[in-house]
């Protein structure tokens, strides 16, 4: 029995078109190309990070994201870029009595915006604060370590990713379920592997209490 639901943050619970404009506009590309190439790099199922590279070879994203910070365009999360079901989401499995948390691939930058959020969760962490980022195997030990004595078949870890979210996390023995939104959610949700691994494919948080609860 699931006991603790575990979201991904990028495309589940924050739409991502800000983050990516404001990187198309720091590296002087315009956003419908910069779009354009992020979704050939998705579609081939590769890093989002190497969409740099076809404008800018040798991109240090880590470094330019420095740079951004100093020059006052840095990362910014705000309740705008929530998906409109998010709050009420994880307010409704809360309301069932889960175990609700937040983690992804995100800088510690952004797990201080998340939480300044105050989301309806009981925990926020990002692969920048712990050091290991999906797939590795060691996120998703630390995913079910943030869970109060749930082991990992009791945690549904929830995402849009194929390779990073749901592949992922169903070989480290967590469920899962892909989330049809965003260019990746959409562009997954009928894939093979997506179709052996995911517990459940969804199109809103608010499908989950039932789901869980038929479960």
């Amino acid at each position: 029995m699931v006991s603790a639901v575990v979201f991904d943050v990028g495309e589940t619970l924050l739409d991502d078109s800000r983050e990516w404009g404001a990187w198309a506009d720091w590296i002087g590309v315009s956003r419908h190309t910069f779009s354009t190439v992020l979704g050939a790099v998705t579609a081939a199922g590769r890093d989002n990070a190497e969409t740099f590279q076809y404008f800018r070879p040798g991109f240090d994203v880590a470094h330019q994201r420095e740079l951004r910070e100093r020059a006052g365009v840095g990362e910014q999360i705000e309740s705008g870029d929530l998906y409109p079901d998010v709050r009420t989401g994880l307010a409704g499995l809360r309301q069932v009595g889960l175990w609700v948390g937040v983690a992804g691939n995100q800088t510690a930058r952004a797990g201080e915006l998340l939480r300044g959020l105050e989301l309806p969760v009981d925990g926020i962490a990002t692969s920048g604060e712990w050091g290991v980022a999906k797939p590795a195997a060691e996120f998703f030990e630390r995913v079910v370590d943030m869970t109060p004595g749930a082991a990992a078949a009791d945690v549904l870890y929830v995402g849009d990713h194929r390779d990073n979210d749901v592949v992922a996390a169903k070989a480290a023995g967590l469920r899962t379920a892909l989330i049809r939104r965003g260019p990746w959610g959409h562009l997954w949700a009928d894939d093979p592997l997506v179709r052996r691994d995911a517990d459940w494919v969804i199109d809103s948080l608010h499908d989950l209490p039932e789901l869980l609860g038929k479960a």
